[in-house]
């Protein structure tokens, strides 16, 4: 009888914080889809009595949220290949070969880990300046991918150190190259790892919006997280209804990536938790 009263318990305790996570979220839909005279209503109720899609026909065709939404996604997307792509190689080269200050590289990985990141914003703005690369996408590309590959080489190095070296050894007895066995033998097996790597450096770059705001300032490069801000929200007036249906938009790519991927990522954060 106890046991099935506290499992009640922790059940109910479970589905208030699930409840008192959501109401936001749920308060942000609602929003989107009330006409303007109800967003400022003096008794607001939580549903629209009349809900309306307006706001959103407003924000695709007569603001420049679709262009703010393109560079996110390049930005994302680049990031993310460069940093699985680099961290790949890396973790490859630390959970199989033993050289010459392979742990001081290890120990200076976690040091930049530890930092942080506002820490590189502005040694990060002297570097791009230098370099020419001042408000483009290739200056956030760059910004995002010092702070997420040391969390990915950690992340997939725990993954390719859990696989048998052994698997690889039997695949080189049997004629293919190391380069043969690493992409046929230990990149299958290291899957889930480099997926949960690949969402967690997405969705990052995805929401990112210190490094967006500092390092861009041109209009047609800018991504949603500041994009969006200085579009709809100014020193006199904040335009709630567009505000929350961008919200709404921006949310969508990362509900439908984590909707079938989330298995990957779970399990990639609990094998760097345990096993780090």
């Amino acid at each position: 009888m106890k046991g099935r009263l506290a499992r009640w318990g922790w059940r109910l305790f479970a589905w208030g914080l699930i409840l008192l996570v959501a109401a936001p979220l749920v308060w942000m839909v609602a929003t989107s889809l009330k006409p303007e005279d109800e967003v400022f209503s003096l008794e607001p109720a939580l549903l629209p009595e009349e809900p309306t899609l307006e706001h959103y026909a407003t924000l695709l065709t007569e603001t420049g949220f679709a262009g703010y939404f393109a560079n996110s996604a390049t930005i994302a997307t680049a990031t993310t290949v460069v940093v699985v792509g680099l961290a790949v190689l890396g973790a490859f080269s630390r959970a199989r070969f033993r050289y010459r200050g392979r742990e001081t590289i290890a120990a200076a990985v976690l040091l930049c880990y530890m930092l942080p990141s506002v820490v590189l914003i502005i040694p990060l703005y002297l570097m791009l300046v230098k370099l020419g690369l001042a408000n483009t996408i290739a200056s956030l590309v760059i910004a995002y991918t010092s702070f997420a590959l040391p969390y990915a080489l950690w992340l997939l190095r725990t993954f390719m150190a859990a696989i048998p070296a052994e698997i690889e050894q039997a695949a080189l007895i049997d004629g293919a190259s190391r380069m043969g066995a690493f992409f046929d033998v230990l990149l299958p097996q290291a899957l889930p790892g480099i997926i949960s790597t690949a969402l967690f450096t997405f969705i990052l770059a995805w929401n990112e919006y210190l490094f967006a705001l500092v390092l861009v300032n041109a209009d047609d490069v800018r991504p949603l997280t500041t994009g969006v801000m200085t579009m709809l929200v100014s020193g006199f007036n904040i335009e709630w209804s567009l505000l929350m249906a961008a919200s709404v938009m921006m949310s969508v790519p990362l509900i439908i990536i984590l909707a079938f991927l989330q298995g990957y990522l779970v399990k990639g954060f609990g094998a760097g938790a345990v096993k780090g």
